[in-house]
C-alpha cells in the first residue's frame, strides 16, 4: 500500500465524470429537416416507389434515384447548421 500511494503522488489519478447521455446532433438535426417540406415530399415519393416496385414480382426499376435525392435533400438541409453545433 505504500507503495501505491508513493506512486500515485508522481502520477495522480484523474477520474471521468459522469456524463449525460450523449446526443449526436446530426441525428437530432435529420429528424427536424425531415419533417420540412421538399424533405417529406422526396421521402413520400421514395415510398411510393418502393411500394410500386413492391407490388411487381418481375421488375426491373429500382428506387435507388429516389432514394439518392431524398439523402442529398436531407444532407443539405442538416449541413446548414450542423457545423456550428459541434465542438
Amino acid at each position: 500500500m505504500a507503495a501505491r500511494k508513493w506512486f500515485s503522488s508522481f502520477f495522480p489519478s484523474v477520474k471521468a465524470q459522469e456524463e449525460e447521455d450523449i446526443v449526436d446532433p446530426q441525428t437530432v438535426l435529420r429528424e427536424k429537416c425531415a419533417q420540412h417540406g421538399h424533405t417529406s415530399q422526396l421521402w413520400d415519393k421514395y415510398q411510393a416507389c418502393n411500394e410500386r416496385v413492391g407490388a411487381r414480382s418481375q421488375t426491373a426499376e429500382t428506387c435507388v434515384e429516389e432514394l439518392f435525392d431524398y439523402l442529398h435533400e436531407l444532407d443539405h438541409c442538416v449541413s446548414k447548421t450542423l457545423f456550428s453545433k459541434l465542438k
